[in-house]
């Protein structure tokens, strides 16, 4: 939905802060907009305009001395105001203005109140407070600078330079100057012995049915990340149900190196099924290996499956986001909740089968997540997860493990999502869509793509350099060429320290070779171990 950015302290140069928020106006193309406090703080925010197109501007002032901005959408704003805030006077309708409100109301309280993806900073004379939503769907770093200025932002571009020390903002946490980091998000799931729920296939229908119709809120078209696994297909048949409701056509986007692509072939197959307006994007391998340096640059990362996987990913938003769509659903999530990844093919136990689903998810602000937020939002397209809604991750990680551990099923990774979307009578899916083995999206564009960027990094990494890898990158050293070459050139944008302690590497567990890819997993109908050449973790 947009950038924003505060900064809590006296003296800093208000011409100066309009440039750092820039630094993220791909976020927010529509709109430009920065408050200076009366005690001096600023906030600043790049606008993308989806709810309330023409009075939504930000900062928002609430109904005293409040001023908030807010990334993301809050998606129960309606109920709220008509509930615990009825007697508030709103100045805008935009979804996001309820969060002042509910710090004039609640004070800090009030976060567990909001259902939807969020990260804001509300300053009140002094006093301020930051939060992020649940399981970090929206970004938000903090930083301090030589001065003690507090900084908190939608990505590390605006204060990278500024800041002395600066990290990432955990989920599911607020902070106050009064309080410090407090976690208000404490699910019962994450505790792994709390997974005692029955299987109960129409209520994980019915659940992950009405989170992907709070995700169709919009006053701007909206459409659906489309790759042809389960994932993006479940997601894409529901809206598409959802909008026929109300006589609209769901609009779908797929991308591949070619229409033979793995992904693409799938995804017509859905498309043809649902009667969705389907597109098809096509990239080439030299354009992916061109754009990694900027690529590298919206990402701030260097892990290597992130940067695969985004590469088609920032192709297929600007595609999108040329023929005037805004918003898009995604299927991100699903594969942490389920085990869906081929490695959890391998797990020991049902009890390290469930231990590894909660650390997956509440490790996704590192990976997926962040690859979603900011290679969609490169282009100024927001990205919606249905299967991350707090209530459906209530209903589906709380189910035994038992239930969900694939080798009770015959190897197929997420059954009790397949089985629960397998109605014959009104079928979700084709059947060989529904029950198709799980791709890694950076290989479902097409086997090649992987297999030629190792070699391309691998040229252009001498054997020196990765004998001198750890005393050049001492922290997080990489052990490939592969990984060298990313981390050269997030160096080169991000060479503090912090910024690369914010970086968490993906590595599947309980398999031989440690490669994100799903072909490294010898279970793939196509698998190649040795993808990653050395075998060695990226």
């Amino acid at each position: 939905m947009c950038g924003i950015l505060a900064i809590i302290g006296k003296g800093k140069d208000e011409e100066l802060v309009r440039q750092l928020s820039k630094r993220m106006s791909h976020r927010g193309p529509d709109e430009s907009d920065l408050h200076v406090t009366e005690n001096g703080h600023i906030l600043s925010h790049e606008r993308l305009s989806i709810i309330d197109l023409h009075s939504g501007r930000q900062p928002i002032k609430g109904t005293r001395s409040a001023y908030m901005v807010h990334n993301g959408e809050i998606y129960n704003h309606q109920e709220l105001r008509d509930t615990v805030l009825k007697h508030h006077t709103f100045r805008t309708k935009s979804d996001s203005e309820v969060i002042v409100h509910l710090y004039e109301e609640f004070g800090y309280d009030f976060l567990n109140m909001l259902d939807g993806d969020f990260a804001f900073v509300i300053i009140d004379g002094d006093d301020f407070i930051a939060g992020r939503d649940a399981v970090g769907v929206k970004p938000l770093y903090y930083g301090l600078d030589e001065r003690g200025r507090i900084y908190f932002a939608s990505e590390m571009k605006p204060m990278a330079d500024q800041c002395k020390t600066f990290a990432t903002f955990p989920p599911g946490h607020y902070y106050t100057q009064k309080t410090g980091f407090v976690k208000y998000y404490r699910p019962e799931y994450e505790d792994h012995e709390k997974a005692t729920e029955a299987l109960d296939l129409v209520k994980i229908r019915e659940t992950l049915t009405e989170a992907t119709r709070k995700r169709l809120m919009s006053d701007v078209p909206i459409g659906v990340l489309l790759s042809g696994g389960l994932d993006s297909s479940l997601t894409s048949s529901i809206a598409a149900r959802l909008l026929k409701e109300k006589g609209k056509e769901l609009r779908s986007f797929s991308i591949g190196l070619d229409a033979e692509a793995p992904d693409a072939k799938a995804a017509r197959k859905v498309a043809e099924f649902l009667g969705t307006d389907h597109h098809e994007i096509y990239f080439t391998i030299e354009q992916g290996i061109e754009i990694l340096d900027k690529l590298i640059w919206h990402l701030e990362t260097y892990d290597v499956t992130s940067i695969r996987a985004s590469t088609p990913m920032y192709f297929l938003s600007k595609a999108i986001t040329d023929m005037g769509v805004k918003v898009v659903l995604s299927g991100e999530g699903a594969d942490e909740i389920f085990g869906g990844y081929l490695y959890f093919r391998n797990a020991p136990s049902t009890e390290d089968f469930q231990k590894e689903t909660i650390e997956r998810v509440q490790k996704l602000f590192t990976a997926d997540l962040l690859r979603a937020d900011k290679s969609t939002m490169a282009h100024g397209l927001e990205a919606r997860v249905p299967f991350l809604d707090k209530a459906f991750l209530d209903l589906a990680i709380s189910i035994r493990p038992e239930e969900k551990q694939p080798k009770t099923y015959d190897g197929v990774e997420k059954y009790i999502l397949r089985k629960a979307f397998d109605t014959p009578e009104n079928p979700y899916l084709p059947q060989e869509v529904l029950w198709r083995q799980k791709e890694q999206f950076s290989d479902g564009v097409g086997y090649s793509w992987i297999d030629t960027l190792i070699e391309y990094c691998s040229s252009r990494v001498t054997d020196l350099q990765m004998e001198q890898a750890a005393e050049r990158f001492t922290y997080n050293t990489p052990v490939t060429k592969e990984a060298y070459f990313y981390r050269d050139i997030f160096h080169k944008h991000f060479p503090q320290l912090s910024a690369a302690q914010t970086v968490r590497k993906w590595i599947p567990k309980w398999q031989e070779n440690l490669d994100p890819s799903g072909r490294a997993n010898a279970a793939h109908i196509q698998a190649d171990t040795a993808i990653s050449k050395t075998g060695a973790v990226a």
